[in-house]
């Protein structure tokens, strides 16, 4: 419709008084964070102190938190080295880094609607009416013209009920979200890829074992064919010796499986392919870290999962909001100027100027409840996300305190299984003066040989096992990450 200027001012005047009147007005509830079980004051599973025989690396005193690069508290340079690959290469963490680069964008969408969309372009065209309509005067030559335009058009919703302000509240809690999803991802795949690394280690130091017992079972096998030769041993001590020699063999060879394995995982995790991927051999005699875990209170601010979980929870309840303003009216003001004439040489003048002013507003009177069930399953959400979030905080203690146990356990088991080693160690020291000595037949000796093995090998497996525990460790408390890290939109 068409108004005088003095109507056009009322109208404006109007909107804005509304507009005004109405900017505080934000629907649904305000987001606080949920609540949580109250952290305790101290982990139940302390760590453990370094171990008298010096296998653990004692922090500074200043250490109490972990550090952003945390694997450098292993000081080896080959682990350094393939951890620095994992942010450039690894295909998973670019993936999870574009999903939230998406997410920043959805903030500049959602803010887009905060102003008017304006739109204009020129138009031309050529008209010819029917000579036999009712609408034809007599006597009218003029059937055929030109029309010359050129209009702008404006659009704006007013934002009266805070739908653009919680939309945009969702759409920065979501891309936090992701942010912090990102750097969980992060920190999964490098403790996934310091603890490859370890079990690979793990598995060089078992072989390292593994063939120095097959060059001790060669000479127990040489001994024992002499002694048959003298007449001293029987054929089955040599037979004996033989299966044992065999068999340790046999386990040499069969660590490269696993070895290999892990060298294939080490090569996905950095992005290269396991074809052209190689480590050397690296028995693993690191001296293991003591990991500082701080106090359990900061732990809901450095675990990123538990950072994502709460700001998705915030998200869910602007989607409240977003349900909530359906219930009231749309508001809608537009207007259109320009210049239109049926020549081209008056197109742009004063008298061929056009322009419109309008407003509307727009009530939704039935849905069969489709607004009530939309709010209703936007609050349901919400209340699925506030429980994942102190899921996730119970998880994190959780992996916390069983990770401080596997520590505190495998320390006093390397003790023992220190001391169980010594033992069989002189126990072959026995068993083989006395074979020697023509007192026992080969058994005793392949007994001890055996014992001692299985032990061996067991301890060190459980070396394997503390640094994988480290790792866990230092995986459960957030890796060095902290919710300051959050990008601010």
């Amino acid at each position: 419709m068409t108004m005088t200027r003095t109507s056009s001012r009322l109208l404006l005047a109007a909107t804005a008084a509304l507009s005004l009147l109405v900017a505080g007005c934000t629907a649904g509830p305000n987001y606080h964070r949920p609540s949580v079980p109250p952290p305790p004051a101290a982990y139940k599973e302390t760590p453990p102190p370094p171990p008298p025989n010096g296998n653990w690396k004692s922090a500074q005193p200043s250490d109490t938190a972990i550090r952003g690069k945390w694997w450098e508290i292993y000081n080896d340079q080959q682990l350094n080295a393939l951890e620095d690959k994992v942010a450039v290469d690894n295909q998973t963490l670019k993936a999870s880094y574009e999903q939230y680069l998406q997410a920043t964008e959805q903030i500049r969408v959602a803010r887009a609607d905060y102003y008017p969309t304006l739109s204009a372009g020129p138009s031309v065209s050529r008209t010819r009416e029917s000579y036999n309509t009712a609408n034809t005067l007599p006597g009218t030559t003029h059937y055929q013209y030109n029309t010359f335009g050129i209009q702008g058009q404006a659009s704006w919703e007013p934002d009266l009920w805070g739908q653009v302000r919680r939309t945009v509240e969702e759409a920065r809690a979501t891309a936090q979200a992701d942010a912090a999803q990102t750097a969980d991802v992060e920190l999964s795949l490098r403790a996934e890829l310091a603890t490859d690394y370890f079990e690979l280690r793990g598995l060089d130091s078992d072989k390292r074992l593994l063939d120095n017992t097959v060059k001790a079972d060669t000479d127990y096998l040489n001994l024992t064919q002499v002694r048959f030769k003298g007449g001293v041993a029987t054929d089955v001590d040599v037979a004996q010796a033989e299966t044992q020699l065999e068999t340790v063999k046999a386990q040499s060879i069969d660590v490269g499986v696993a070895r290999a394995q892990f060298e294939h995982a080490i090569a996905t995790l950095i992005g290269v392919s396991a074809s052209t991927f190689s480590l050397p051999f690296m028995p693993l005699d690191l001296p293991l870290p003591v990991i500082p875990t701080g106090v359990p209170s900061e732990l809901l601010e450095r675990r990123p999962d538990i950072s994502a979980a709460e700001r998705r929870a915030d998200a869910a309840n602007a989607q409240i909001g977003i349900a909530i303003t359906a219930y009231y009216p749309n508001v809608n003001l537009n207007g259109v100027g320009g210049f239109e004439s049926q020549n081209a040489g008056t197109w742009i003048q004063g008298p061929s100027a056009l322009w419109s002013l309008g407003a509307s507003a727009t009530e939704l009177l039935f849905d069969a409840g489709r607004r009530h069930a939309l709010t209703q399953q936007a609050r349901d959400a919400y209340e699925a996300q506030t429980a994942n979030y102190r899921q996730s905080v119970l998880t994190a203690f959780q992996e916390v305190e069983d990770n401080l146990a596997a520590l505190h356990v495998l320390d006093d088991e390397s003790i023992a299984q220190g001391r169980a080693v010594d033992s069989a160690r002189r126990s072959l020291q026995i068993s083989t003066r006395r074979y020697k000595g023509g007192v026992t037949t080969y058994l005793e000796v392949l007994t001890a040989q055996t014992t001692q093995l299985s032990d061996e090998r067991t301890q060190t497996d459980i070396v394997t096992r503390q640094f994988a525990a480290s790792v866990g460790l230092v995986k459960a408390l957030g890796g060095g990450w902290s919710t300051a890290q959050l990008p601010k939109f």
